[in-house]
């Protein structure tokens, strides 16, 4: 299509770039004092807050949720800005087409010759253009506009400036131009279809459209940073933010002395996972709390059973020189008892010189030697035998068995399992009839040795099942410290094997020794064989 009024089209650029932003420089603000009303003070009850370390609001988890919700609605509200500029610009452009064409077609309709010079001028007026002129099929006629040709600088189709996207180049040229440009819009309008109205223009108030209207949206994008920011901190603030700070001073405050119940946190009954922390943490603070009180009633036993040690070792000197005197007697019975008795005052007095020595429960490393475990479990029937001759123990460890540990140390740990099952077993002697029997067996598998030792006794009481092996805690039999499983499991686990109790119930208790033969050391061996 002809353009019907001479229109001449300044050489313009093929690329005009904004300006570009200025840059930020970001500034180290100052850290903001600890909030007086914001934090949540925990005390206990009875207990004085003493001073706690705390997180100014800067670098603590509330002003990090702040900061970033702001930042992040900015972000959203800079994505939406180029569209929405587009489509501003969209609107104004389309809004004067279309009261340049409804003037064009009140002046056509209208005037029944030529329009004069004033009513042309006072329809440029009104619309804020310069030029308007309208075409369709069968003409095009210039409706105002001035008598000397115009020079124009950018044309634009109506078609393409309401396409949101592609028009943002556009847009943003517009905006950070110095609005001296003339530009040319046509294109179709709603009440006149079939007719395309062309309108010149200057871009000045297109471009300070512009500028008022990213003015607006910037202040408009604060506002509503600012008041989504509030709202979402203030609401995660209270659902989790002082919760977790509640925990957090809890922490602070419990770790200044562990030992005070009163500074264990106390739940808040929350059904979520906040509220699952924190039962956690109250559970584990309890735990921690029980793990100290036992371990200063145990150092204090510790230092106890060192006092006691001190003077029974000379006390069980005097009785060992008695002892030895007593062997000479030509007594029988003494011929037979003495031996033994010679043999168990020279083991009391190395297991107390071994606590004087160490100070605790600390074991020495075994050394290890070959030996018959049936010998061994023959000194251990004997004894048995002096304090419960009711029981019967039966030794059905072939002669020939032999196992490599220490065996001082595995003496113990059988004579203590005995010991516990005789124990059970006697503490039934209101109830004739029973068996009372005590086995010990062995068999070897490859180079493991398993030692059984089973009895027919009561089993073992639910609350010794549930802490087994613990000191003090693992008794089955009451005012029992439940040292004895306590001493066995830790002299197995030094020769690198494994106490287990195989079985449990009422008539029948079977506790299993898994002693692996000690490692050969090849390079030793064969500096040896060399």
């Amino acid at each position: 299509m002809e353009e019907p009024y001479e229109l001449r089209h300044a050489n313009e650029p093929s690329d005009v770039r904004p300006k570009p932003a200025p840059q930020v420089y970001e500034q180290e603000h100052p850290a903001d004092p600890p909030a007086a009303a914001g934090d949540e003070v925990v005390q206990s009850a009875g207990v004085a807050s003493p001073a706690v370390a705390s997180v100014p609001l800067s670098r603590g988890l509330s002003g990090k949720l702040l900061l970033f919700t702001a930042v992040f609605v900015l972000l959203a509200e800079i994505l939406i800005f180029p569209p929405s500029a587009a489509h501003f610009r969209a609107n104004w452009l389309g809004d004067k087409l279309g009261s340049a064409a409804a003037a064009g077609r009140v002046l056509i309709e209208t005037a029944d010759g030529p329009v004069d010079g004033s009513s042309r001028d006072r329809i440029l007026n009104d619309t804020g253009v310069r030029f308007i002129a309208v075409h369709d099929n069968e003409m095009s006629r210039v409706v105002a506009g001035p008598d000397d040709a115009l020079s124009v600088d950018a044309s634009i189709a109506m078609s393409e400036a309401r396409r949101p996207i592609a028009s943002i180049p556009a847009t943003f040229r517009t905006l950070f131009s110095d609005g001296e440009r003339i530009l040319r819009v046509y294109g179709e309008v709603a009440d006149s279809p079939g007719k395309i109205y062309e309108i010149v223009l200057a871009e000045a108030p297109l471009h300070s459209g512009l500028v008022a209207y990213s003015r607006n949206v910037a202040l408009l994008s604060l506002l509503v940073s600012a008041i989504t920011a509030s709202l979402v901190f203030f609401v995660i603030m209270r659902l989790f933010i002082a919760p977790i700070r509640r925990m957090t001073r809890s922490m602070l405050i419990y770790s200044q002395d562990p030992s005070d119940r009163s500074r264990i946190l106390k739940p808040s009954g929350r059904g979520d996972e906040i509220g699952v922390a924190e039962d956690q943490l109250a559970a584990m603070q309890f735990q921690l709390t029980d793990a100290l009180d036992q371990q200063r009633r145990l150092a204090d036993l510790g230092l106890a059973v060192s006092k006691i040690n001190h003077d029974m070792r000379n006390i069980l000197s005097v009785a060992q020189i008695l002892t030895e005197r007593l062997e000479r007697s030509s007594d029988p019975m003494v011929q037979r008892f003495g031996p033994r008795l010679v043999q168990t005052m020279d083991r009391a007095i190395a297991y107390a010189n071994n606590v004087l020595e160490y100070g605790k429960s600390r074991e020495r490393p075994p050394d290890r030697r070959r030996l018959k475990l049936g010998t061994l479990i023959e000194e251990v029937r004997q004894l048995a035998e002096i304090e419960a001759e009711a029981v019967e123990f039966r030794n059905e460890v072939e002669p020939d068995f032999e196992v490599d540990a220490d065996a001082e140390q595995l003496f113990r740990v059988i004579n203590n399992l005995c010991r516990n099952a005789i124990e059970a077993m006697v503490n039934e002697s209101d109830r004739p009839g029973l068996i009372r029997r005590l086995t010990v067996s062995a068999r070897r598998q490859g180079a493991v040795a398993f030692i059984r030792i089973s009895d027919t006794g009561p089993g073992l009481p639910q609350k010794a099942l549930e802490n087994l092996f613990t000191a003090f805690r693992g008794s089955a039999r009451s005012g029992g410290t439940g040292l004895g499983l306590a001493i066995a499991h830790e002299l197995v686990r030094a020769h690198g094997g494994q106490l287990e109790l195989m079985e449990s119930r009422g008539g029948h208790t079977c506790f299993c020794i898994e002693l692996p033969d000690a490692p050969i050391r090849f390079r030793a061996r064969k500096d040896t064989l060399i």
